[in-house]
């Protein structure tokens, strides 16, 4: 890889780790407004189950009884739309001109980077699913399904002869664990979910944007996993493998690019790298910068900057090789010598401990399995 490239991969992960400390303050404050939320409503559930008569108790009484409180969950959901909408819109912005500004940065004066609409790219963000889903969508799916956890945990605890007060402290948890022993606590882990998976949605299309508008100065891309032990299965694997420019065809290897860093699966915190033709390549007469002291980040500090999250686990623990990849997955890595790749199918799945046995009876043997 050119030394310029090197340059680039330390930009490049110094990004997306300010990147995570960004969506961590953006969920916290939308969080806070669903905090504020479910005290009003655990206030006002009491306040309209004390009226049920539990020997009279139908789910047509109860809904009548939740009606205001349905209410009060949409706004409240409708009101973290149009936050985490504003945000994005300004993230966009942002987002489109740091990537145009990395490339500009790391080329010659001479060469012309292809600029983006921050407008079509938040447009074009906002029109592709993630994970299935729709942004404009979500926020009402996740409002209904947290009303049929409400009411199904109501009519459950009538059905047992539970208090008003004991069904609101099943839903809601105690204050003794912060609250997160509750039935509720599953929509806050939701909404985390959409807000993580949301911004690493519309960085990964505002890159995708940038580099497609400049595939001419592009030789490859390359993608980029979090060193740490809460990268996914499907992110450790692609980590620094290789793809084409626009088409994002698998160079070297058969593992496919599918949605695309940041945006493989829920919470994804990969990104893409872009690999730039030599200047030589480029028409232009110039010696390459040269780079010493290349590092990249883990979360044991920094690594060498060639190191593939496969390089990474192997110097790790036992203890974490085995929380990443299971006590089975992890004592095949060490006692028969497996690498990463071979738990692997060629097209990136994580085979099965039955396929891998099948495909590799001597290397369980080894490993005393």
């Amino acid at each position: 890889m050119d030394s310029v490239n090197d340059l680039l991969l330390q930009e490049h992960i110094r990004h997306q780790v300010d990147l995570q400390g960004y969506t961590t303050n953006v969920l916290s404050r939308i969080l806070a407004v669903l905090n504020r939320s479910d005290k009003r409503l655990a206030a006002e559930l009491a306040v309209a189950l004390a009226s049920l008569d539990a020997t009279l108790f139908s789910m047509e009484r109860l809904e009548s009884l939740l009606t205001s409180i349905r209410s009060l969950s949409a706004a409240v959901y409708a009101e973290m739309g149009l936050e985490l909408t504003k945000e994005l819109k300004e993230f966009v912005a942002y987002e489109v001109a740091y990537q145009q500004q990395m490339l500009v940065s790391h080329l010659p004066v001479s060469v012309h980077v292809a600029s983006v609409s921050a407008e079509a790219v938040y447009a074009a963000a906002m029109s592709r699913p993630f994970q299935g889903v729709l942004l404009k969508n979500v926020w009402s799916e996740l409002n209904a399904t947290k009303m049929k956890r409400v009411r199904q945990a109501i009519a459950q605890g009538f059905v047992e002869g539970k208090t008003t007060e004991q069904i609101i402290r099943e839903l809601r948890g105690t204050r003794a664990k912060s609250f997160e022993d509750g039935l509720i606590q599953k929509d806050r882990r939701d909404v985390e979910a959409v807000v993580r998976t949301a911004l690493s949605h519309t960085a990964g299309v505002a890159q995708d944007n940038v580099m497609e508008a400049n595939v001419d100065l592009l030789k490859a891309l390359q993608w980029s996993a979090a060193l740490d032990l809460r990268t996914s299965a499907m992110c450790r694997i692609r980590d620094r493998l290789l793809y084409s420019p626009g088409t994002h065809k698998p160079m070297g290897h058969k593992v496919p690019w599918l949605a695309g860093p940041g945006r493989l699966h829920w919470r994804c915190r990969s990104g893409q790298v872009p690999v730039l033709k030599s200047f030589k390549e480029l028409g232009i007469d110039i010696p390459e910068i040269e780079v010493s002291g290349k590092t990249r980040a883990s979360m044991d500090g920094q690594v060498a900057a060639d190191t593939s999250y496969a390089d990474w686990l192997k110097k790790q623990s036992a203890k974490r090789q085995d929380e990443v990849l299971g006590a089975t997955r992890g004592r095949l890595l060490r006692d028969s010598k497996l690498q990463m790749a071979d738990l692997y199918t060629a097209r990136g799945e994580l085979l099965t401990l039955e396929d891998l046995r099948k495909r590799d009876a001597e290397a369980f043997r080894r490993a005393g399995l």
